[in-house]
């Protein structure tokens, strides 16, 4: 279980990838959604009348321990590789996480039972949305705190939809540099405030997630399923790059446009990118193929 966290929060920390995606291709989706849903009122009474047995079993505590353990772990250890990675071989990352997101839409599709008028019109809608969220410029905002706890709130939010990376939700907001800083610089206070904003925004949409897959499951599937689908938008591995950025004295790009590439020209490296996206895809496939039956076993 720790594992599947810490693809969630490798997921997280790219601007475009989202950790939702993680967990539904690894099967934990729904048992996440209902596990933050359990953290209520009813929960703190028994924290706090100090009957933590009873507590820690009403949240199903093993579980979110280990994926947030998982997590936290790789966002601490991957930030950086990440970093690096989308900065010296865009291509080949993105090219990866594009045959990640692409079969994972076709694998949770298929949790759709059948396909209706409602469903389609769900489908297409998810795709718009996020098509729009990714195709927004971002902005510069204010450090105040209350702003940083909002952009904490609204990014885990992100963060358990699938398609919509709760990283890109930074960027929007002119909080991913800022929070990456703190990340790599061990910044505690402004990690607290991040925090803070994100087990709230975390638990109140959990919430909305967990009653919106028990009244209308398959809708609610087939507008996530268009969420990743239109997040696709923003991992398109050949761009160009129309205005950019200056983060920790580094000029990284700020908006961009994508482009089709050019079979054959070196620096498009389309080749290997198609080796990538074919390798994203089978990893998702053989997932698919090795959970049930693990499932079986349990």
């Amino acid at each position: 279980m720790a594992l599947r966290g810490m693809g969630m929060g490798a997921a997280d920390v790219v601007p475009g990838v989202s950790g939702g995606t993680i967990a539904f291709i690894t099967g934990i989706y729904e048992e996440l959604i209902n596990s933050i849903k359990s953290i209520d009122l009813q929960a703190m009474r028994l924290f706090f009348t100090g009957r933590w047995i009873a507590f820690w079993k009403k949240i199903n505590g093993n579980f979110l321990l280990a994926v947030f353990a998982g997590i936290v772990i790789s966002v601490l250890s991957l930030a950086r590789l990440l970093e690096y990675l989308l900065e010296h071989q865009p291509i080949m990352i993105w090219s990866f996480f594009f045959g990640l997101v692409l079969a994972s839409s076709y694998v949770v599709s298929r949790k759709i039972s059948t396909w209706e008028y409602v469903k389609v019109v769900a489908l297409v809608g998810g795709i718009g949305i996020a098509f729009y969220i990714t195709s927004v410029t971002p902005t510069t905002t204010t450090d105040a705190t209350w702003f940083v706890i909002l952009s904490g709130g609204l990014a885990s939010c992100a963060m358990i939809l699938p398609g919509i990376s709760g990283s890109f939700i930074l960027l929007l907001l002119g909080k991913y540099s800022f929070a990456l800083h703190a990340v790599n610089e061990r910044i505690l206070l402004d990690l607290a405030l991040l925090g803070a904003g994100a087990v709230v925004g975390l638990i109140l949409f959990a919430n909305l997630l967990s009653w919106l897959l028990k009244k209308y499951h398959d809708i609610t599937i087939a507008v996530l399923v268009g969420f990743m689908i239109g997040s696709l938008n923003k991992i398109w591995p050949w761009k160009q790059t129309l205005e950019t950025i200056v983060v920790d004295d580094k000029i990284k790009p700020l908006v961009e446009k994508n482009v089709l590439p050019v079979p054959g020209a070196p620096e498009d490296q389309f080749l290997v990118a198609l080796l990538m996206m074919a390798a994203g895809i089978g990893i998702i496939f053989i997932i698919e193929l090795i959970l049930p039956k693990r499932k079986e076993e349990h």
